[in-house]
């Protein structure tokens, strides 16, 4: 125990600290005032304790015992999935959550790591051989489809998205030929620009047909995105009010607890969602820039874990996470400047979300796994090497 405590990360887990007290002081800041989320900070305080015991356990624990199971650990997950399905509560349009004991659970979030797993074990079976479609592809594109069908159908498209930026990821680094590359890409591209181009021409019979099957809030996050001149004041109301509030951050910020629109609650879901918008205003380009600092150092620190990595499923393992957590970072950001349309995505780390935060320090933990495991099997190898040459 204390040889792998040596081995972990301290800096990975400083920033972890930070993000913490970011977190903890930026979610005060957002709800001291209100009845209704005035104890949302103590709330994230405890799921950071959860988290961090979370850390460590996944740290200690040999990784390869999940990739030894990942088998079973992608059917329970589904099985999550289904089950929020049947008995799961609706928040913000979205059917996905479980409460078990008091506390809500969302398997959506969770199974952003169930499907890492499952697509690393799979491609690290490969033995770095080329990719063929129907034999290696095809079975990464219905482990990953089945899942985001049915977060689809829960009406949570921003983790559906996210599964598919993973197995991108992971197609990328998984030794997929290069005409296939180029193949699929260029399908997506020409998708994304034909879907663009036909919600726009086609913007009024959509329109009917999102409200006759109960999708019309669709409508409320892509028409400010695409069409901000068509977009009703209720559609345009989240996005204008965000924007308005980074603008006003300035250089410095407006201050610790005196940012107008978010005291003034303007911007919904501040302490959430929103979150963003809080460290902008208040905090100014100074506070957004630093705050992305930390998120690159991370980012950062995690690759060069991969690169030092010398079994292949760990390097799947953390590109997978790292195309995760850039997928958030860039969609939750994106959404309050106009890059990218409105959805349900959390800012990792600093969000409020207990299921979120645990995930992702269980992910944490899992890079430290990783490393830890690794070392100690290089020394292992060295040792074995030594005793020969002694021997010999």
């Amino acid at each position: 125990m204390i040889t792998k405590l040596k081995r972990i990360d301290w800096t990975l887990f400083t920033i972890l600290l930070i993000m913490m007290a970011i977190s903890l002081v930026v979610i005060y800041s957002a709800t001291h005032s209100s009845s209704r989320f005035g104890g949302s900070t103590s709330k994230m305080a405890f799921y950071y304790l959860a988290g961090f015991i979370v850390f460590f356990v996944a740290a200690f624990v040999d990784y390869r015992l999940w990739i030894k199971y990942a088998k079973y650990i992608y059917i329970g997950g589904i099985a999550l999935l289904l089950l929020v399905m049947i008995i799961g509560q609706t928040l913000n349009n979205a059917q996905g959550w479980l409460s078990i004991g008091g506390l809500s659970l969302q398997p959506a979030e969770l199974f952003k790591l169930v499907l890492i797993i499952s697509l690393s074990t799979l491609l690290a079976a490969k033995k770095k051989i080329k990719l063929l479609f129907w034999r290696d592809i095809t079975p990464l594109l219905a482990v990953t489809f089945v899942p985001f069908a049915l977060v689809m159908v829960q009406n949570d498209l921003g983790n559906a998205l996210s599964y598919l930026i993973i197995m991108v990821a992971l197609l990328w680094i998984g030794n997929i030929k290069y005409t296939q590359a180029i193949i699929f890409t260029t399908i997506a591209v020409a998708m994304v620009v034909v879907g663009i181009r036909s919600y726009v021409a086609y913007h009024d019979q959509i329109k009917t047909y999102l409200n006759d099957i109960k999708r019309d809030h669709w409508m409320e996050r892509i028409d400010p995105w695409l069409m901000p001149d068509e977009a009703t004041a209720k559609a345009i109301y989240h996005t204008r009010n965000a924007k308005l509030a980074i603008a006003s951050g300035g250089l410095s910020g407006e201050g610790f607890m005196k940012g107008s629109s978010v005291q003034a609650e303007r911007v919904p879901l501040t302490y959430s969602d929103s979150i963003f918008v809080v460290v902008a205003e208040e905090f100014g380009f100074v506070g957004a820039a630093v705050l992305l600092l930390l998120y690159f150092t991370l980012i950062h620190r995690l690759v060069l874990v991969s690169l030092e990595c010398r079994e292949r499923a760990g390097p799947y393992l953390i590109i997978g996470i790292v195309a995760m957590l850039l997928y958030q970072i860039f969609e939750n950001i994106g959404m309050f400047i106009g890059l990218m349309p409105l959805t349900g995505i959390t800012l990792p780390f600093i969000s409020f979300g207990g299921t979120s935060l645990v995930m992702n320090m269980a992910c944490m933990g899992l890079v430290m796994s990783i490393r830890i495991h690794n070392q100690l099997d290089t020394e292992e190898v060295s040792l074995e090497a030594g005793s020969r040459y002694t021997l010999n």
